[in-house]
């Protein structure tokens, strides 16, 4: 993690996370969390949309405890990458990668379960070598995306 390059935000998820495995079996999560902020005056409300990643055994837990509407505390580090269009025009976006997703609890409670720790990265729903073991995590809807392995996320 780079310690000159981290965010934390606190907002609510715009939609429920959706839940993928690389070619290699790592679990990888993406969602989005919005943030109000209250206008002064009389002012209109200004708000922010964010896009979020996460990896690995925090992708399985964010996919399994959160939903659309959660308000959360999301700690983690902001990472540009760009891509080409299919019209072959250049698109870009900034996204937060997350190292630590947490429920807010200044409007909420909730129940925590402890996950056994397994110590190798691996999720749930994967066993010591990495492949993912449980099929039905994929979505059948939407083809999985494709991730080299060898570099760093985005």
């Amino acid at each position: 993690m780079a310690y000159d390059n981290t965010i934390t935000i606190v907002g609510n998820l715009t939609r429920d996370p959706e839940l993928r495995f690389t070619p290699g079996g790592a679990a990888v999560a993406n969602f989005g969390v919005a943030w109000n902020m209250k206008g002064r005056d009389g002012a209109e409300d200004k708000v922010s949309f964010f896009d979020v990643t996460c990896w690995r055994q925090l992708a399985e837990n964010v996919s399994d405890s959160l939903t659309k509407g959660s308000r959360v505390v999301v700690h983690g580090r902001l990472d540009q990458r760009s891509w080409e269009n299919q019209d072959g025009e250049r698109r870009s976006k900034v996204e937060i990668v997350a190292d630590d997703v947490a429920p807010s609890l200044k409007w909420a409670t909730v129940e925590l379960t402890r996950n056994e720790y397994r110590g190798d990265g691996a999720g749930q729903g994967q066993g010591g070598d990495g492949q993912s073991h449980n099929a039905s995590n994929t979505p059948a809807a939407a083809p999985a995306p494709q991730y080299d392995m060898n570099e760093e996320p985005f």
